[in-house]
């Protein structure tokens, strides 16, 4: 019995540091206005984005934050995979390899992100950084950021189906993962079919919105859930 409430209060913990990361990184990201591509609000740079130191580190707050909270929720899925009933591990195990896959992806992104670009371009090493830095709207950076929160809302799909609908409060932490999921899709499928291979960033920001979005969300309500487990064994 203590054993579980052990691993309840952590996920608890978890769900909360999730949701506040988010919220804090969201914001930090917000004061990032992309100065390239369709988003852009003017005097915008262009290949080989040789300025965009002048923007440094002011776009880049929100990716140093963007690590933890990747730490944060992939804690939180593991968590949530050890309070799922025995039935419902095929499911909350897949989430678990799917956030793995989205957390590896984004982390080698971001840490490469802050760790090579900026520093390379002033030292002159400015070989290849276009096809690196996060301002190049078809380079690897949003190639690698699609692709993890593609999984991110994979991970989410498989962690709906360990809740139930026997209550309110399951049934919403089901539909709005769900929701994750298919919103992400549509996107993906809007974006493409609309702008095919020039689609730009658009994707990239509707999928970190849908994802974070349902973090933050979800981190709430699975806090809630975890408190009245808590108070059935205490």
């Amino acid at each position: 019995m203590n054993g579980e409430k052990q691993i309840l209060n952590f996920g608890l913990y978890a769900s909360l540091a999730l949701t506040l990361l988010t919220f804090i990184t969201w914001g930090f990201a917000m004061i990032a206005i992309p100065p390239v591509g369709p988003y852009c609000p003017g005097d915008c740079m262009t290949y080989p984005f040789s300025d965009l130191l002048a923007y440094y580190p002011r776009d880049y707050y929100w990716i140093y934050f963007v690590i933890f909270q990747l730490f944060a929720y992939l804690i939180f899925i593991v968590s949530i995979h050890f309070i799922t009933p025995i039935e419902n591990r095929l499911f909350s195990s897949l989430s678990v390899a799917f956030a793995l896959i989205s957390s590896i992806v984004l982390l080698i992104a971001y840490f490469v992100q802050f760790s090579v670009v900026p520093i390379s371009v002033m030292k002159g090493e400015q070989d290849g950084i276009a096809l690196l830095t996060q301002y190049n709207e078809h380079g690897i950076f949003i190639a690698m950021e699609e692709l993890g929160y593609i999984t991110m809302s994979i991970s989410f799909l498989f962690l709906s189906f360990i809740f139930s609908n026997k209550n309110r409060l399951e049934k919403a932490i089901r539909v709005i993962l769900l929701a994750a999921f298919i919103l992400t899709v549509l996107a993906f499928v809007f974006y493409a079919f609309k702008f095919g291979i020039e689609r730009s960033y658009r994707f990239e920001v509707a999928s970190i919105s849908i994802n974070w979005l349902t973090t933050i969300v979800v981190g709430i309500l699975v806090s809630i859930f975890i408190k009245n487990k808590l108070k059935n064994i205490t």
